[in-house]
């Protein structure tokens, strides 16, 4: 593995206690990366057991290629995991899994590799497509959004409170040149904030907001959480790694508002299967714990919900959704 391939996987350990393996299970790595929880679970199947990967990131896909191969036990499939469903039925064959791990955001790699335009402290074409081979680039949608959209993304995905200053920094910055990189970007966001944040890089906010804008990354998550439920046979289940407040917040709701039962008011009689649920909260939020931390600082935001699978019926797009 190169060094720019090197990951360290978050709540690793954690993670694949949550899944609850079964040596002849299958299983749906939602987000490859560089395959170190992947590999995690590899560890734990037998013979029969199976697991299937998926990345939208084509770096990924060779990567993860090149070191799982040879195992016939795994499948590694190019594609976002807001597709899973339609995935695993065209290339897997398969309509059910026994657990689910979604490790959502950027991956150390792809900030590490500056021609991939995801950070602010190396100069790199200003891309931030997870999918390099499709969809617009952060250069081209900084080059023709609006002012007042560009100031809504900012603020309402960077939660940045200097969103006005910096759009109308971009803007007058794009009438005169095209912003096309990232050291680019990172000075003009620098030079228009009048108070900065000593523990954080001003274009922190920023930059996390268009990569997420560019990615659709709150979308991708709302509509892949239904079908992993959908993919999970009876007691799978499924484990999900945030890093973002957006993002955990979108978990979080799904799986209470999915683990919660949906009572009438209490002068309208009801019988047991209105308590019933299509999901099961498993314990709280977990975080990595100081040692942890301590190898591997990029993990101090995340956390890990947990939810199982119960019998009960969910339609994908219906009332339950």
């Amino acid at each position: 593995m190169t060094a720019a391939e090197q990951h360290i996987p978050v709540l690793k350990r954690e993670a694949l206690d949550a899944l609850v393996i079964r040596q002849d299970g299958t299983y749906l790595d939602a987000t490859l990366g560089r395959g170190g929880h992947a590999s995690s679970i590899i560890e734990v199947l037998g013979e029969n057991g199976r697991l299937i990967a998926l990345d939208r990131d084509p770096a990924a896909i060779e990567a993860g290629k090149r070191r799982f191969d040879a195992d016939q036990r795994v499948q590694i499939i190019h594609g976002e995991f807001r597709r899973m469903q339609s995935l695993l039925a065209e290339f897997a064959k398969t309509e059910k899994v026994d657990g689910v791990l979604m490790d959502l955001g950027v991956s150390s790699p792809q900030l590490d590799q500056a021609a991939r335009g995801f950070s602010f402290m190396r100069d790199g074409e200003l891309d931030m497509r997870m999918d390099p081979t499709h969809g617009e680039s952060a250069a081209d949608w900084l080059a023709r959004v609006e002012e007042a959209d560009l100031v809504q993304v900012l603020f309402s995905l960077g939660e940045e409170k200097f969103a006005r200053r910096i759009a109308k920094a971009i803007v007058l910055e794009r009438e005169q040149t095209r912003i096309d990189s990232t050291l680019q970007l990172a000075a003009i966001i620098e030079q228009s904030i009048p108070r900065k944040d000593k523990h954080k890089h001003p274009a922190t906010r920023s930059f996390q907001a268009i990569r997420m804008y560019v990615n659709q990354e709150l979308e991708q998550i709302n509509e892949a959480l239904p079908q992993a439920v959908e993919l999970l046979n009876e007691g799978g289940r499924l484990a999900v790694i945030s890093f973002h407040s957006l993002e955990d917040r979108l978990v979080k709701r799904f799986i209470r508002k999915h683990s919660t039962p949906n009572l009438p008011p209490k002068s309208i009689p009801v019988d047991e299967s209105a308590y019933r649920t299509p999901l099961k909260a498993i314990g709280r939020a977990i975080k990595p714990g100081a040692d942890e931390l301590k190898h591997n600082p990029r993990a101090r935001s995340s956390v890990l919900r947990i939810a199982e699978r119960t019998c009960e019926p969910f339609l994908l797009g219906g009332r339950n959704a």
